[in-house]
């Protein structure tokens, strides 16, 4: 009976893998939305309501995810590259780097400087590189703020008694473990950073088809549970455990 059960679930599985397909060749992912009340209709993951844009906060960072300027987006995704590269292909160090940075530096201001005795010019003042310190402190605000927001995130679940969303949150964790012992902190990072520059912007241009294929897939899963519990999960004996009082 299990057997079946599971060979059934395969077999529905590719068969909703196939026709979510053939749905997708079927129809234009340009095309544009048919009407409001469609869309309202439709069931969107995990219940959202409102566009993706709002979600991700509304400001530039959402528009640097979503590829609103694509020169932008484009740049921070290939300094990261650039990054990663560098440092997990190429083998190079932070310190070497920064170290051959400032060396370029110096030399560039060493030649500036001098260049105009040389050529019997007037001398030219050099540029000072100076960052402000509202820079620093509002990227530690930003910083503090976010890693607060996570702690207490993770805080609330714990106490809240949920225990569906604790499971979630552990088994997440867990993954997040597993990964990283696959690979290190930085490729981790390149991954998450590929994936918010990535995901977003391909799912706010396909939502119907993505919403559409994972209800799809939730309803099969459901069914097939369903149909297992009644059929084997439930004739498992329930044994009830009573603690044994000591004088």
């Amino acid at each position: 009976m299990p057997e079946k059960i599971s060979e059934d679930l395969f077999n529905n599985l590719v068969e909703t893998i196939a026709d979510s397909v053939s749905k997708q060749k079927s129809v234009s992912f340009f095309e544009e939305e048919k009407s409001n009340s469609v869309v309202s209709g439709f069931n969107r993951l995990f219940g959202r309501q409102r566009p993706v844009h709002h979600i991700l906060g509304g400001g530039k960072s959402a528009d640097v995810l979503l590829w609103r300027n694509k020169k932008i987006s484009a740049s921070f995704l290939a300094s990261a590259t650039l990054i990663w590269v560098l440092f997990e292909w190429l083998n190079y160090h932070f310190l070497t780097l920064l170290s051959f940075a400032l060396v370029l530096g110096m030399v560039a201001q060493f030649v500036w400087s001098n260049a105009s005795g040389l050529l019997n010019r007037s001398s030219s003042q050099v540029p000072r590189l100076v960052l402000p310190d509202e820079l620093f402190v509002s990227i530690g605000r930003s910083v503090g703020a976010e890693v607060n927001r996570g702690l207490q995130y993770l805080q609330d679940v714990s106490c809240q008694g949920n225990l569906k969303q604790f499971l979630v949150i552990a088994v997440s964790l867990w993954v997040a473990a597993v990964i990283g012992s696959w690979c290190n902190f930085l490729t981790v990072l390149y991954i998450g950073f590929v994936a918010a520059h990535t995901l977003p912007v391909l799912y706010e241009r396909y939502d119907e088809q993505i919403d559409g294929f994972v209800y799809k897939m939730l309803d099969q899963f459901q069914n097939h549970y369903k149909k297992l519990d009644s059929g084997f999960l439930s004739k498992i004996p329930k044994g009830k455990f009573k603690l044994k009082k000591h004088d």
